[in-house]
């Protein structure tokens, strides 16, 4: 993701193609003055293997008699990769090719940052950027001096060999030397190179217009296509949905796509909803490693849809009509600016303060997540935070309609199917809007503008109290800073929000839009599985699921285990001497002490939530500091136990996993779901280690959708739906973060939890 950036783009203005390919890679900027650092010498052993260079670290005298040291690095190692990085990582790669027949037939399906070692980042939010915490490493006697870089940063690159049809995963090193001298041409160094057999890799939008091409121009569609009344191929629309794997004729030994097919009605209508009219009836599989057609079948000649005049989502005048004009403008401003703060990646807001990173696989990625809580300093409340998979599974067991179960991170990537936003219409306010970097299938390198925006909010009344004694009122507003992304996956949009609180809440937030994927019934037919929405055209019920990642470390310092997870449920006292008036009910506790006794549902009855607690640190009650996890809407999936996309979806039939913190388990059905025949891969294989959580580094994995059955008033744009959690602190604070007050004498005299940050004298470190 490129540098942070306020733009003012008019609100639904026509513009360019939001992806422009570079053919250069950009010029990096000059680097920063030397910013010189303190000599450490108490810290903690280990970070003495994150210099590779056994030199001493060179030294600079300054005023004062202050040791300090020369800062190497520009980039932060959470930092999304720049252009130029990617530039040298496919650059890398490529020439590492055995033949030049191997160098011409790979395909980059995903370059992203291979993210360090906790401690590594630890090291360089102490002493290279901010919020330049020390206290952020452990506190030992003796220890080697701090280094003077840290280590080199690395590119994971997925690639696809067209021409053998295998998937490998590049391990590529970078230096700063490489991107800003060169101008990201150099080479880098290959760390690894490993061939994963048996898998396929996300299809690429390459892939998708090519498929479409390819049948297009195959004889018997167009002749299939002539007995449904349509001439013009340009009418046509070639949707390339994944196989999925039902059977074993979806191994992953092809590259396979089974399309679906819609047509509009007017060529002259760029805006037209060409979902509307479905073309059934049709079975094409396509061998997407070669391009070509090898199945088709004209099943059943199904009549197309009539032309319905509500079937687009233009503009009233468009349509003859006229667009709402009884609704005044509404002005949201800010003269005096925002009141959130930017430091290349780093954000500061109302005593929360993390970082922002984006991958071609999740999109928007939250860092090192914190709250600066007065004496207690800053105190992290996750490490990681993201949503890793989502999973769209269809109700009708009619074809083509059964194989409608899309993985949509892990088949397309959200990242990648991210588009630039526009002020005024997906974001409103005082907004900063950063640039998003990806490799395209042939290795170029595309950026999409404004992809993430950062923006506060007014979130209506924060608290309020009226004391009918006095007559007098407290009542304060609630704001709220919001960072965002939406990506556009076919038919559907889905928008990705993570929204930050006043009072020490974080909200996730998924809404939902765009326009349903339809069928066509004929004449006088309906179907149970859906709702008839205009003549010949119903929409199936389906569902939409999205799992959050959320790598928790309630105050702990990177690296530091100390966390478990506690059930709460609501229990009802049975009656007797201690219910005697049948009103009672407690909350009950139950450990959840290893990952098999984690795996939990939803039970909105007994309002169970759950809570990570740090098992050393306490609040001023002696109860464990903790955050909640408080489900909102939920499901699970409407499916028979024997369903053939749970093979892949294993993770689906529980909407809370917990793992210890493993480097590798990143994908909840595995790294590479396409066409994926194993049974239970990833979340569902790792759990049945059943390592123990009593005092981990926990990670949660949050399970929650949404079952859709479609409403006329979806027709022929679905209004937005909102699903999400909220992630809540439960004896974190003494009191209300809302509300401003004096320091107890236990937060004055807290001295474990928390340390101040190192005072800036003239732009140096002060020695502590």
């Amino acid at each position: 993701m490129a540098r942070v950036q306020e733009k003012a783009t008019p609100c639904c203005a026509a513009e360019s193609n939001n992806r422009t390919t570079s053919s250069a890679a950009p010029q990096q900027p000059p680097p920063p003055p030397q910013q010189q650092q303190p000599q450490r010498p108490s810290v903690a052993t280990f970070i003495s293997a994150v210099d590779s260079h056994p030199d001493p670290p060179p030294k600079t005298a300054s005023a004062k008699g202050i040791t300090v040291m020369v800062r190497a690095q520009t980039c932060h190692p959470l930092d999304p990769l720049s252009a130029a990085e990617i530039s040298v990582a496919v650059g890398t790669v490529r020439a590492a090719g055995a033949t030049p027949e191997v160098r011409d037939s790979m395909r980059f399906i995903e370059v992203d940052l291979v993210e360090p070692e906790k401690h590594v980042v630890a090291l360089a939010d102490a002493y290279f950027f901010p919020p330049f915490q020390p206290s952020l490493l452990p506190r030992t006697k003796g220890g080697p001096v701090i280094p003077t870089k840290l280590p080199p940063r690395k590119a994971r690159l997925v690639v696809y060999n067209k021409r053998s049809n295998e998937t490998s995963i590049w391990i590529v090193e970078l230096t700063e030397v490489h991107a800003a001298t060169r101008g990201g041409h150099h080479r880098g160094r290959v760390i690894s190179s490993t061939v994963v057999p048996d898998v396929q890799p996300p299809m690429d939008a390459v892939e998708y217009a090519e498929c479409e091409a390819v049948v297009k121009d195959f004889p018997p569609f167009r002749e299939a296509m002539k007995k449904r009344g349509i001439e013009d191929m340009d009418l046509l629309m070639v949707d390339p949905w994944c196989a999925g794997y039902h059977s074993e004729a979806d191994a992953p030994s092809r590259r396979l796509a089974k399309p679906l097919f819609f047509c509009r009605t007017e060529s002259d209508c760029p805006m037209e909803n060409g979902y509307a009219r479905p073309v059934e009836g049709i079975h094409v599989l396509v061998d997407m490693q070669n391009m070509v057609v090898l199945e088709f079948e004209d099943r059943k000649l199904i009549p197309l849809p009539p032309a319905d005049p509500l079937r687009n989502y233009t503009s009233g005048e468009t349509r003859g009509g006229v667009d709402r004009s009884d609704v005044k403008p509404l002005q949201i401003i800010q003269p005096e600016g925002p009141s959130f703060r930017v430091n290349g990646h780093f954000i500061e807001w109302q005593k929360w303060n993390f970082r922002i990173g984006f991958t071609p696989r999740e999109g928007l990625v939250i860092y090192s997540v914190a709250y600066i809580d007065g004496s207690r300093g800053r105190r992290p409340v996750a490490h990681r935070l993201s949503f890793v998979e989502m999973v769209v599974p269809y109700g009708d067991p009619n074809d083509p309609h059964y194989r409608k179960n899309a993985f949509d991170a892990g088949e397309d990537g959200l990242g990648k199917n991210a588009h630039s936003l526009k002020k005024g219409c997906d974001c409103l306010g005082y907004i900063k809007y950063f640039d998003a970097h990806f490799t395209n299938f042939y290795g170029g390198v595309e950026t999409i503008e404004n992809c993430v925006c950062l923006h506060e909010e007014d979130h209506g009344i924060l608290w309020k109290h009226h004391d009918w004694r006095t007559g007098l009122a407290e009542v304060r507003r609630s704001r709220r800073l919001s960072v965002s992304f939406i990506c556009t996956v076919a038919n559907y949009e889905y928008a990705f929000f993570w929204h930050f609180y006043q009072d020490g809440k974080i909200e996730a937030e998924v809404k939902l839009t765009g326009i349903l994927s339809l069928g066509a019934l004929q004449p006088g037919e309906t179907r149970k599985y859906g709702t008839t929405i205009a003549p010949g055209l119903y929409a199936p019920v389906h569902q939409h699921f999205f799992v959050a990642r959320l790598d928790m470390a309630v105050d702990c310092k990177p690296g530091e285990a100390f966390n478990q997870v506690v059930e709460m449920n609501v229990k009802v006292e049975e009656p007797g001497k201690n219910n005697v008036h049948n009103n009672a009910f407690y909350a009950e506790e139950n450990l959840l002490k290893s990952e098999m006794e984690a795996i939990r549902d939803c039970d909105p009855l007994s309002a169970r939530h759950w809570i990570v607690r740090n098992t050393r640190t306490v609040n001023r009650t002696g109860h464990l500091t903790g955050y909640k996890l408080v489900p909102g809407s939920n499901c699970l999936p409407l499916a028979g136990s024997e369903a053939k996309f749970l093979r892949r979806a294993a993770f689906l039939k529980h909407n809370l996993w917990v793992t210890p913190y493993a480097r590798d388990e990143l994908h909840p059905g595995g790294e590479f779901p396409n066409q994926n025949p194993r049974v239970g891969e990833g979340l569902a294989t790792w759990v049945k280690q059943n390592r123990p959580l009593e005092e981990a580094d926990i990670v949660l994995w949050y399970v929650f959708g949404v079952t859709h059955i479609p409403r006329l008033e979806d027709w022929p744009v679905m209004p937005v739906e909102r699903i999400g959690f909220m992630l809540m602190p439960h004896g974190f604070f003494n009191c209300s973060p809302a509300v401003d007050v004096p320091p107890s004498p236990s937060d004055l005299d807290d001295k474990e939890n928390g340390m101040p940050a190192k005072p800036i004298v003239n732009g140096l470190i002060a020695k502590l």
